[in-house]
């Protein structure tokens, strides 16, 4: 015995046959045939209408799922795919990991600087082709645009159309914060002033400074102090923290660093530990790129110290091996470090090497810190 639904089904069927025959008739016998055959085929169009129709009166009555022709349209768009697709892989990737990945503006600096990309393109560029959905910026880039709210306006649009959130901001060219001179030092706080505003405009969580200072380690050291605290009790008042990095001379002294810390000692001051800024003396070409470390700090000891202040970390990478491991920096033990002081927060990728070109160095760099971060977490 049949069913209501499995005889319709059947009797379906059972029509479609019939009309296939006559299409087969019509094809070999088109002349004589003719009129049968048009008159045939609005029949059948009618038929499978109405039968259609009654099909999906049963189906809602049974729950019978309904098949749709070849032709109907994809429930949704190609740009709903694409982005579905797109947060698929996105989350798939950060899947098992301790952390969120980001991306650092520094990884296309020659792409930037030589006008291939606009700084208004980032977010996108970070979504779209790397699949990440968090950047930080550097002010080198958009430089005179500090207090230009139209175009920060858009930059905050840029990014929240692209599902992109913004961390920070790295500025550099302003001073240093641990400037022994008085007045030189004043100075550069209040230079950061409208990054502070900046960061705060675009949804930032932080500025990251620099504590460069000449002299002895200790004057510098008191001087970082007193600029750096001046600075982030400014920043309190925007909610905006003041992060230094590792970024040479004393800054690239673990010790020294985390000691500057502890003297300031406020929660919205703290550190942006790199995997590979840990040059203490280089030589002195004049292209960055060009000059070679004389004398480097333990980067996993510097690491470990400066995490007990981080509220950022970059992954810093040049060159990989044939199993794209960065040939200087052990990812893997540099994660557990990471991880053991409790650090959940992103890690932004910054490939600033040669062999590979920006994109390629950013995704090799990027799928490093998943395998890497996996086997950790």
């Amino acid at each position: 015995m049949f069913n209501f639904s499995q005889k319709s089904v059947h009797i379906i069927k059972m029509l479609n046959a019939f009309f296939s025959f006559i299409e087969i008739l019509d094809k070999n016998f088109n002349q004589s045939f003719n009129r049968i055959d048009n008159t045939m085929k609005q029949t059948r169009r009618i038929f499978i209408k109405r039968t259609s129709q009654i099909t999906m009166g049963l189906g809602l009555v049974t729950g019978i799922p309904l098949l749709t022709g070849c032709g109907s349209p994809p429930a949704n768009t190609t740009d709903e795919k694409k982005e579905t697709t797109d947060n698929q892989a996105e989350k798939k990737s950060a899947e098992n990991l301790f952390f969120k990945i980001s991306l650092a503006q520094w990884s296309l600096h020659k792409s930037f600087f030589d006008g291939k990309l606009d700084n208004l393109d980032f977010a996108a560029k970070a979504k779209n082709d790397f699949g990440i959905g968090a950047i930080e910026y550097v002010n080198q880039f958009f430089k005179d645009k500090a207090e230009d709210q139209t175009y920060l306006a858009e930059m905050r649009k840029r990014a929240t159309e692209n599902g992109v959130e913004s961390l920070l901001i790295m500025i550099d060219g302003e001073g240093g914060l641990g400037d022994t001179d008085d007045a030189k030092r004043k100075e550069a706080v209040e230079n950061h002033y409208k990054w502070v505003e900046a960061a705060k405009f675009l949804g930032c969580h932080s500025i990251r400074v620099n504590a460069y200072g000449e002299g002895t380690a200790a004057d510098v050291g008191k001087a970082a102090i007193d600029g750096l605290g001046s600075l982030a009790e400014f920043a309190a008042k925007s909610n905006i923290n003041v992060l230094v990095e590792n970024h040479g001379g004393y800054s690239s002294n673990g010790m020294w660093l985390s000691n500057v810390m502890k003297e300031i000692n406020l929660p919205n001051c703290g550190t942006l530990p790199d995997f590979g800024n840990f040059c203490l003396k280089q030589t002195d070409e004049e292209k960055w790129e060009d000059r070679k470390c004389l004398d480097e700090y333990d980067r996993y000891k510097g690491v470990e110290e400066l995490m007990k202040h981080a509220k950022a970390v970059s992954a810093k990478s040049h060159n990989f091996d044939e199993n794209g491991n960065e040939t200087k920096t052990d990812y893997k033990r540099m994660l557990q470090i990471v991880k053991d002081s409790g650090y959940v927060g992103y890690i932004g990728v910054e490939y600033e090497g040669s062999a590979l070109s920006e994109d390629e160095g950013i995704k090799t760099t990027k799928a490093l810190l998943e395998r890497a971060g996996r086997e950790v977490s």
